[in-house]
């Protein structure tokens, strides 16, 4: 048996809190709209169990619950972030798991939670009304939506005067989505707006995870850079309706999406990570944190062995991909300041498309120490990237790079360390002119002091 505290493994729960995972969703998607979280709290043996249509039509015994959930939160360090029942669940439902979490006094759901053996409240700030009502959380037009939210929203009690409830939002480039909320939902009712965006090449025809194509690399790239303009389009559809920015968006879903491994269940997801995905979670992370001032929250929307995890399982194995790897570089951009930084970039072609070959993104924190992270997506072509820094000045610099061989190398549970992070010297600081070379499909995060 693995060893585990509550349930929760303790190898992932270490790899988590090394992360630095600043919030954690649950209990999903599609699933959301199928919980009753009710079900999940009290004794084990007499919760019922229940068909999880969007996961294989898998038997859920609901032993992994609401204190489970907020227990493990507290384990790694995040902020819990529960997606409440709109699809299928009632007003009544959702206020009442408000109350169970979030309510110090007397009353039927927080005498209920001391029952169940947690006398203080948790107090959780973020909660999703909804998940994908577009599709799966009802299939809903988001005139209906927006009424349904605030229906929702108004018995949602913010116990602690700091709960943000967050709209299901669009699905990637529906502007009309998120125009329609901001125009019909009051600011003071909405702390965010949801966007879910995949780096997919064909949803019939997804290609597989490990021995993709050139072709196939290109145009996953193409839809994670997509994000950029999805975000600007609909920052500038929010800005007109909230010019100071009160409503935060939220890409509570990203990543890449392929074909599941063979002999895998395909209600599971489970996919394998590369040096491509290395490349999704770089660039994407760049683009949300350029955008940070709309941007207030994303979240990779599994963790654990399903589409672009951050870890991958086999009975006692365990792997941390090249996305966890990433994730940990950057977390020094987290609590830490946005600088405006941008880099002539050559462009990475193919056939007759091409795209930016490097993205960057660069922070101070609050021990005065910058750091830049740069990614060149190119298949091929090292690139020199030069960067003018004015208004500091620097006398050391030191970075880290994730690279490999081949595009396609992972790590697998027989070698679990073929990619990981590495010292980097291929960056060079002349007074205010930084220069660094990155070798082909590399990330690599500079720290300047």
């Amino acid at each position: 048996m693995v060893a585990n505290t509550n349930g929760v493994r303790n190898d992932i729960i270490a790899a988590l809190r090394k992360l630095k995972v600043p919030v954690l969703r649950w209990p999903g998607g599609c699933f959301a709209d199928t919980y009753h979280w009710k079900d999940g709290v009290g004794p084990k043996d007499k919760r019922p169990a229940i068909v999880n249509k969007w996961w294989g039509g898998v038997t859920e015994d609901n032993s992994f619950g609401t204190h489970n959930f907020l227990d493990m939160c507290q384990m790694i360090g995040a902020e819990p972030y529960l997606a409440g029942n709109v699809g299928s669940g009632t007003v009544q439902e959702l206020a009442d798991w408000v109350q169970y979490v979030n309510f110090d006094g007397v009353s039927p759901m927080s005498n209920w939670r001391r029952q169940n053996g947690q006398e203080k409240p948790w107090h959780v700030k973020y909660w999703g009304v909804g998940n994908e009502a577009w599709g799966c959380g009802g299939e809903m037009r988001p005139e209906y939506y927006a009424d349904i939210y605030r229906k929702y929203s108004t018995f949602m009690t913010d116990y602690n005067g700091d709960m943000m409830k967050i709209a299901s939002g669009a699905n990637s480039a529906d502007y009309h989505w998120t125009e329609t909320l901001m125009k019909n939902i009051p600011n003071h009712m909405l702390g965010g707006i949801a966007l879910h965006h995949y780096s997919v090449l064909n949803w019939d025809k997804k290609g597989p995870a490990v021995n993709f194509n050139e072709d196939q690399y290109f145009h996953i790239l193409k839809q994670a850079l997509f994000m950029d303009t999805l975000i600007r389009k609909h920052t500038a559809i929010m800005d007109q309706y909230d010019p100071k920015k009160h409503v935060a968006l939220v890409v509570d879903e990203w990543g890449g999406w392929y074909d599941v491994e063979p002999g895998t269940n395909p209600g599971f997801l489970f996919q394998q990570n590369t040096m491509r995905d290395a490349m999704i979670a770089g660039v994407t992370l760049n683009i949300f944190n350029n955008h940070s001032d709309r941007v207030r929250m994303a979240c990779l929307a599994q963790a654990v062995n399903v589409l672009q995890a951050v870890i991958l399982t086999n009975q006692e194995k365990i792997i941390l991909t090249p996305t966890y790897h990433v994730m940990e570089m950057y977390n020094v951009h987290q609590d830490a300041k946005l600088l405006p930084v941008s880099v002539q970039t050559n462009n990475y072609t193919y056939g007759n498309e091409s795209l930016p070959a490097v993205s960057c993104s660069a922070s101070k924190d609050s021990l005065g120490l910058t750091h830049v992270s740069l990614v060149n997506i190119d298949s091929k072509n090292t690139q020199t990237v030069t960067i003018n820094i004015d208004g500091a000045k620097y006398s050391s610099l030191k970075g880290r790079i994730l690279s490999s061989a081949k595009l396609q190398d992972y790590n697998s549970f027989d070698k679990p360390e073929t990619i990981t992070p590495q010292a980097f010297n291929g960056a060079t600081l002349k007074g205010n002119t930084l220069s660094v070379k990155m070798p082909p499909f590399s990330v690599v995060v500079l720290e300047l002091k």
